[in-house]
């Protein structure tokens, strides 16, 4: 299998895939931050490596009208370009991609890097914004337009998907709109297609989490009878993770791990169509169940296969499964990734969730309340 990545994201994932580290060493090698981890001012360059990065993304945010004075959008697009933080709502990333030019799937990774979700493609902003990204017009022209049409109904729950990806679908149709006329005149004609939320995550999670309420085939055969919400937040999710919220003391590292860490809140939340499947919620599902969902034969599961091998397949797995997903890929160089990918390494004596909470217990040992 051929992986391709970055250089420096190619070093982590053959430390991890190589490595005898214990729980602890792990925990220490995240705590000294030791991990070179990415930035969105780093993926910016990336994507817009010219000089005068700084002054042509000022001068397009003041120029679009934002509500914000001119020395605040300066202030944010300087501690952007610094690191010190990233935006984290979706309409500010495509205005930075207009200002830079960039291309939709340059936009995509943006998005997914910011807001752990690519362009959605039956979001009626997203697809109006990303239509003309496509086809070179500009963010006003792109605002004025989206403005222009009649809102999208609310959807009370999430359509059936009957083995199709209505997202796909719906991608591929506006794909054939040429003009402006053509795009409104899609866009009126789908209308009942639209709708926020992700469903192929939902659907996920709700494959996941019926494994964690209900009993099925012995999958914990020490429960008697169905788990709440509260106690499988309680029993499997947690993982340790400190639930006070003083931060002051954390490292940049222990705050991305901490940061948006699911709640039975939050579960019932998105159990009732409210919110949003977060990617970390996600990736913790698969790592809990182990992504024993079903009963198909899987290779990783076999004992001849190395350590290599396991976490080879489970990568392959993962990112199919985010891909699907309209998420990012597996990041080695993302703390919550290499936490991960750490985890998917267990040994044949321990469950992929008991690697993880060791590290975190390490990991959060000085700052635990």
């Amino acid at each position: 299998m051929e992986i391709h990545l970055t250089t420096r994201a190619a070093a982590e994932y053959d430390r991890l895939s190589s490595c005898a580290m214990t729980p602890e060493l792990a925990a220490e090698y995240l705590r000294g931050d030791c991990i070179e981890l990415r930035t969105f001012a780093e993926t910016l360059r990336e994507q817009y490596p010219r000089p005068d990065l700084r002054t042509r993304l000022t001068s397009c945010l003041q120029a679009y009208g934002t509500s914000a004075a001119p020395a605040s959008v300066a202030r944010k697009v300087q501690n952007w370009l610094e690191g010190r933080n990233q935006p984290t709502h979706r309409e500010d990333v495509f205005q930075i991609a207009f200002a830079l030019g960039l291309t939709e799937s340059q936009a995509g990774l943006l998005l997914g890097q910011c807001t752990e979700y690519g362009i959605h493609y039956r979001d009626p902003r997203d697809v109006i914004y990303a239509w003309f990204l496509r086809s070179g017009g500009s963010y006003e022209e792109a605002r004025a337009f989206y403005r222009s049409l009649p809102p999208a109904p609310r959807l009370k729950e999430y359509p059936a998907v009957n083995g199709t990806h209505i997202t796909r679908e719906l991608q591929s149709v506006f794909l054939t709109a040429h003009t402006q006329e053509e795009l409104r005149q899609t866009y009126l004609d789908n209308l009942d297609k639209f709708g926020q939320l992700h469903v192929r995550a939902y659907r996920y999670f709700e494959k996941y989490m019926k494994q964690l309420t209900h009993p099925d085939n012995g999958w914990d055969a020490a429960r008697e009878q169905d788990y709440s919400i509260e106690k499988v937040m309680e029993q499997y999710l947690s993982l340790h993770m400190p639930s006070g919220r003083n931060r002051t003391r954390y490292s940049v590292t222990q705050k991305l791990l901490k940061r948006n860490w699911p709640n039975a809140t939050a579960l019932k939340n998105i159990r009732a169509h409210q919110e949003d499947v977060p990617r970390k919620l996600l990736l913790l599902l698969y790592v809990i169940t182990e992504n024993v969902v079903d009963t198909e034969y899987s290779e990783s599961d076999e004992d001849y296969l190395s350590l290599q091998d396991r976490l080879e397949d489970h990568w392959w797995v993962l990112n199919a499964i985010l891909t699907d997903c309209g998420m990012p890929t597996l990041d080695p160089r993302n703390a919550t990734d290499w936490l991960v990918l750490y985890s998917l390494t267990a040994g044949e004596d321990e469950s992929m969730s008991e690697r993880m909470t060791q590290v975190i217990d390490h990991l959060f040992a000085d700052v635990k309340e």
